[in-house]
């Protein structure tokens, strides 16, 4: 009788360890060349009680995210143990983010992030030079996040890094890692095990907009510089960023049905959007004389003197909120909303992919129907 073949011992195995408090830990049991190590999950079974409904459901996908943590390990044993080494990984940090920066260039994706992925160039430089992909891990991950909110200050400004700015680094440099995955440099993204607590959170955001009444007033204010004035008003009536507006040709504009609407690639999202414009957006646009399609329609507005030239028109006009170009953008939303738009409406006018952007200012929205609702406690 032929003898059973013996089935190969797991390299990796998912085990549990009952607590204390009635949990249940999930930790790795890893065997490789000879030798045992363990890694703790920091995942927990809860008891499944009748007080507990929801129980049943919470463990059954903390076990679903144990396995597929266990399945990475295995192919990263069993690589290993094959002789597949991924060369790439020898690359320096750095010098993968320069290769992905020049991936975004050539995608004609803005100078911004350009110039924001050479800062993290310098952060990473700072905190630990040398460290290539291949070494980067879960504690190298987190001690960098933990140095660009905690530890780094500013040569320049001498301040730590606004909450706004450590989020954006720490999502592109998520992204750097996340291609380097695509690649084929590493294995997996090591941002992945980075514990919520060293991750940065982006604070909710706040929009500054104008009321009618202040719309009003700087319609009725003379601006130095008349073009200006008009594509501010042209974005406070039809919600368009300033880098779409200085795109905007007279091709852009069609008239379907009797609604003159543009049909634009939004610069910021690069998608489509086919938005209406309105009879008062339409009050602002330059007259026509005899320009080709591909002609611009606010030919020569230049994005830093024109918030330069309505901050000062805004003041001009004794208004006190620090009114930049894009808060035309802003008023555009919550005029909508406050006319009784809804959420999912506004959102696709706006462009946004994500109607989660868009709930920000519907936030604004309650928040003044609350102030209104208080003025009647004076009254009496």
């Amino acid at each position: 009788m032929a003898k059973k073949a013996r089935k190969p011992k797991e390299p990796v195995r998912l085990r549990q360890k009952a607590l204390s408090n009635g949990n249940i830990s999930l930790y790795l049991d890893i065997y490789r060349n000879g030798q045992r190590q363990y890694e703790f999950l920091k995942l927990y079974l809860i008891p499944e009680t009748a007080s507990n409904p929801t129980a049943k459901e919470q463990n059954k996908n903390v076990l679903n995210l144990a396995n597929a943590i266990k399945a990475q390990r295995v192919i990263d044993v069993e690589s290993s143990e094959a002789g597949i080494i991924l060369q790439r990984s020898k690359m320096l940090l750095t010098d993968w983010l320069e290769e992905y920066k020049q991936q975004k260039s050539k995608a004609k994706k803005s100078l911004g992030l350009q110039t924001k992925i050479e800062f993290i160039k310098q952060l990473l430089n700072q905190y630990k030079r040398g460290a290539t992909l291949g070494k980067v891990d879960k504690a190298f991950c987190e001690g960098f996040l933990s140095y660009i909110q905690n530890d780094y200050i500013s040569e320049r400004t001498k301040k730590h890094l606004a909450k706004n700015t450590a989020a954006t680094y720490y999502g592109i440099l998520n992204g750097a890692l996340n291609a380097a995955v695509r690649k084929k440099c590493i294995v997996r993204n090591p941002m992945l095990l980075v514990e919520k607590d060293y991750k940065p959170v982006r604070p909710e955001s706040q929009r500054v907009y104008l009321t009618f009444d202040e719309v009003k007033t700087l319609i009725e204010t003379k601006c130095k510089k008349p073009l200006t004035k008009q594509a501010f008003l042209f974005s406070c009536f039809c919600g368009l960023r300033f880098s779409d507006i200085a795109r905007l040709k007279w091709g852009d504009l069609t008239t379907v049905n009797g609604q003159l609407q543009a049909d634009i690639r939004q610069k910021k999202t690069d998608s489509p959007i086919y938005l209406p414009i309105s009879k008062n957006a339409q009050k602002w646009l330059p007259n026509r004389q005899n320009e080709a399609d591909d002609e611009p329609i606010f030919k020569g507005i230049d994005n830093g003197w024109c918030t330069t030239i309505v901050t000062r028109w805004a003041k001009q006009a004794g208004i006190s909120k620090h009114v930049t170009f894009h808060t035309a953008r802003h008023t555009f939303a919550t005029m909508l909303l406050t006319k009784g738009a809804d959420l999912y409406t506004t959102s696709k006018l706006l462009g946004h992919k994500n109607i989660t952007h868009t709930q920000i200012y519907a936030k604004i929205i309650d928040q003044k129907k609350v102030e209104a609702v208080n003025l009647l406690d004076n009254l009496f």
